[in-house]
């Protein structure tokens, strides 16, 4: 399974948007994770998580997504998932996630 992400720091609204394509799983998950302290790293600020192209996301892939979101959530930043499709928004529901991630 293949995943793409397009992380890109918005200066006008102040906060990373990451474009992720593909389906992430326990084989690609860490590589989100990866992006995402580099990115936060460099600045520090809210996560926004574009799912409109992410076709699947595994149990592993919903880890990463939660413990980004823990970290940051300390740091008084937010995790927000924007455009997630109909297969993932159903598996967000499930967990409860869509009520903290869901803008």
């Amino acid at each position: 399974m293949s995943l793409s992400i397009n992380g890109n720091y918005d200066e006008i609204n102040d906060r990373w948007d990451f474009d992720l394509v593909g389906e992430m799983d326990i084989s690609n998950a860490h590589q989100l994770k990866q992006q995402i302290e580099t990115a936060y790293a460099a600045h520090a600020t809210d996560i926004y998580l574009n799912l409109e192209r992410l076709s699947y996301i595994d149990s592993t892939g919903l880890g990463v997504i939660i413990g980004v979101y823990g970290t940051i959530r300390g740091n008084g930043h937010k995790t927000i998932i924007v455009n997630p499709k109909d297969n993932v928004r159903k598996l967000l529901r499930i967990t409860s996630l869509d009520k903290v991630l869901i803008q």
